[in-house]
């Protein structure tokens, strides 16, 4: 793309956005405004909004799915316990921080499910799963 530029005596402008930086410490909806006022075409706009959302709603897919699979499991499993411990100690300053468990309740307030739901495989299973729209 570089070289056909050149040829083109064409200025190429090229932008490396840490995505993981820009979506999880700045407000989405403000990095998709400053992309409008910088002058990004809006196809490219609604292309980074897609890839955000397509990563995220398969990432609550999975973990859901997860979930579920240690949720039905026997007691003495130790993905269960390990979901369950309590880690002794203080903790440190400031705001505490988003623990795997906590991102899971939000994803269940999300679909609207109950952690009783889970032991409804099929159900459970169906409302999981992200359905892309055809």
């Amino acid at each position: 793309m570089m070289e056909k530029q050149q040829e083109k005596q064409k200025g190429l402008h090229i932008v490396f956005i840490d995505l993981e930086k820009a979506y999880n410490r700045v407000p989405r909806q403000e990095v998709w405004r400053c992309m409008r006022v910088k002058g990004t075409p809006e196809k490219h706009v609604r292309l980074v909004q897609d890839m955000y959302e397509g990563a995220k709603t398969q990432a609550q897919e999975r973990r859901l799915q997860w979930y579920g699979h240690v949720m039905r499991r026997d007691e003495p499993y130790v993905g269960m316990r390990v979901m369950q411990m309590e880690v002794p100690g203080g903790t440190t300053r400031g705001r505490p921080k988003r623990r795997w468990m906590d991102v899971v309740r939000e994803d269940l307030r999300d679909k609207q499910l109950s952690e009783d739901d889970v032991f409804d495989r099929a159900g459970w299973r169906k409302t999981v799963k992200n359905i892309e729209p055809t």
